[in-house]
């Protein structure tokens, strides 16, 4: 059934439903769809166009059409539906009747597919980040795996000078951390919500717009409705972030595919990442590289077609809109995948030491230490550079390094040359003399290292239904130990954006939540850190990114229970009465198989004393 249909008095015929129709790939969208509609049906109970059992009727209908799409999403793909809007609206429709056409009031599909596609774009960017700090970890393990090897340096693919192989990945990550902050500011600038925007104009409906955005974890609502519905910009800067980042991810390739040629023979990558000739037995070929390389030109297609796209439509939405998506829906999860095979492929490489040492000893990479010499010795740079190149000539014509000149022949050159020479031209001393910042000494590498460690520890962040399962198994296991009350996994997925979570290396670690009451009351619940992990610090930086969060929704008050008090008292609770917590002893006091054995301390976190007297939300640490 199309949504549109009243003004016309006969149908699209077949091929221009089959241009018209987006189902066959906005499909993807139907999970943020659903969960749109869930927290449309709360707006228009608030503002009495829904009452309160049509409205508990709606959301489970749409919770359960939310299981069936998780089963087979490809089911929905092949519906027949115009778009993914027209299929969620005829599923729910078939589940409670005519009440499923009360839940567009107010909406357009204008508004709709913008925040579906703002809603599955910072999804995606989160798992893109997943997946940028596993790279980046896999890359620092190598450094530190290979600390000490040397590699010759190039310029213009001609050896130039001696780095650590540790250095060449090091600069990896240095890219790898400039892709991440780029899609960060993105997903910040992407993280508010177009939904009661209307069609163009906005809703004629009072809708608490800042709330319906909080309640989807926007950081809030557009503010402008033209804008609201026709802004792309955020499509854009994903793709330009993607792009970028498979900039960096193709070079990377570049150096491999060389490094690993029988040329070089510097590396050897696993088999995994390989594959071999039909005719050639000999073969190992660097597929996965060479593909990572070839992808490269579908991302930047999307990006460059999205601004053609773009680039001359008025306010406000168009049906060239309708082009925002397929492009997306290659690009993002083709980054995926090559950052994915990027860290197989580093994970599995194995570096042949002597025959990159050997390398860097060719060549006369160690020119420029020569040069540096004679500049301490009092000879300008410039004179020293031309003793020097000639030097390198009277090499090459005996077929000689530089250190094995005699000394002879470095005098018949120039008389300020001296036995002590032949240390500057040692290899270890052409990377121990790179110790300012950024060079590629032991110890500035090492550095380095330690640095991309720390950063790469703890992840604080909201939680999303892809972490369900990993929240689950933490409230479980503490659950069972007795220091928390057991959820149901459906109350997890029904109250995912109550929860942040912790990531160590890009897995989930620890989680807590923010259950708000109808006072103004909220409470912070459910903490849990992986027993397993060593890294501390997790359960302070959740209270934290909880208290802010409660900061944010103009929140007066934050209360635990808690069995460790101390540690609350150092994120600035203060202790209270039980008695003052009426909403908690009424909600779970009286189901808790220790109720009359309680030995929970209740403590608080005043975030507002009136409308006018606010204490600032400061965190120590």
């Amino acid at each position: 059934m199309a949504l549109w249909g009243g003004r016309f008095s006969t149908g699209p015929d077949e091929a221009f439903k089959q241009f018209n129709d987006s189902l066959p790939f906005d499909y993807q969208l139907a999970e943020q769809d659903i969960i749109g509609s869930v927290a449309w049906a709360g707006a228009l109970e608030q503002v009495n166009v829904l009452s309160s059992d049509e409205h508990q009727e709606l959301v489970a209908a749409l919770y359960q059409l939310l299981e069936e799409v998780k089963a087979d999403p490809q089911a929905v793909a092949t519906s027949g539906a115009e778009d993914i809007h027209s299929h969620v609206e005829a599923a729910l429709i078939e589940k409670v009747g005519d009440l499923a056409k009360k839940l567009h009031t107010g909406r357009s599909r204008n508004d709709q597919v913008a925040t579906d596609f703002r809603l599955w774009c910072r999804d995606t960017a989160d798992h893109i980040l997943k997946a940028i700090a596993q790279l980046k970890g896999e890359f620092v393990a190598l450094a530190e795996r290979e600390l000490g090897t040397i590699l010759p340096g190039y310029t213009h693919l001609q050896r130039a000078q001696p780095v650590l192989f540790s250095h060449w990945c090091m600069a990896y990550v240095e890219m790898l951390e400039r892709d991440e902050s780029r899609l960060q500011d993105a997903k910040a600038r992407m993280n508010f919500c177009p939904l009661g925007s209307g069609a163009l104009a906005g809703t004629a409906y009072p809708i608490d717009r800042q709330a319906l955005a909080q309640g989807l974890g926007f950081t809030g609502a557009t503010k402008n409705s033209l804008d609201g519905v026709s802004d792309r910009d955020f499509v854009v800067e994903l793709l330009s972030c993607a792009s970028i980042s498979m900039i960096h991810l193709s070079r990377m390739s570049e150096d491999l595919i060389f490094y690993n040629s029988g040329e070089a023979g510097f590396i050897e990558l696993a088999d995994n990442v390989t594959s071999g000739s039909s005719l050639m037995p000999q073969k190992k070929n660097p597929d996965a590289l060479e593909l990572i390389r070839g992808k490269t030109g579908r991302v930047f297609g999307a990006f460059s077609a999205m601004m053609m796209t773009l680039k001359a439509l008025p306010l406000a939405y168009n049906k060239d809109m309708q082009e925002d998506k397929e492009g997306i829906f290659d690009a993002m999860p083709t980054w995926l995948a090559c950052i994915h095979m990027a860290q197989a492929c580093i994970k599995g490489i194995k570096v042949k030491g002597e025959r990159t040492l050997a390398a860097a000893k060719g060549g006369h990479a160690n020119a420029t230490e020569l040069a540096d010499y004679l500049v301490a010795k009092g000879v300008p740079f410039r004179e020293g550079h031309h003793i020097v190149g000639v030097l390198v000539q009277l090499a090459i014509s005996e077929g000689k390094t530089l250190e094995d000149l005699s000394l002879e022949q470095y005098k018949s050159v120039s008389d300020v040359f001296a036995d002590d020479v032949y240390p500057v031209l040692e290899i270890d001393a052409c990377i121990k003399a790179r110790q300012a910042l950024g060079g590629t000494s032991i110890e500035q590498v090492t550095s380095a290292i330690k640095a991309a460690k720390k950063k790469q520890q703890i992840t604080v962040r909201d939680a999303n239904l892809d972490d369900v399962e990993s929240i689950a198994k933490l409230v479980q296991h503490w659950a069972t130990v007795g220091e928390n009350l057991p959820r149901a996994k459906s109350d997890m997925v029904h109250s995912i954006n109550e929860f942040a979570v912790t990531e160590i290396n890009g897995k989930v670690s620890g989680c807590a939540s923010l259950y708000i009451y109808d006072t103004g009351l909220a409470e912070i619940r459910s903490l849990g850190i992986d027993p397993q992990s060593a890294v501390s610090g997790q359960g302070r930086q959740l209270v934290e990114h909880l208290l802010a969060k409660a900061k944010k929704l103009a929140l007066n008050r934050v209360i635990v229970l808690t069995r460790v008090p101390d540690f609350f008292e150092k994120q600035r609770f203060s202790f209270c009465t039980k008695e003052s917590l009426p909403e908690k002893v009424m909600k779970d006091c009286e189901l808790c198989l220790r109720k009359e054995n309680c030995d929970e301390v209740a403590m608080e976190y005043i975030l507002k004393l009136s409308n006018k007297a606010e204490i600032p939300c400061k965190f120590v640490a």
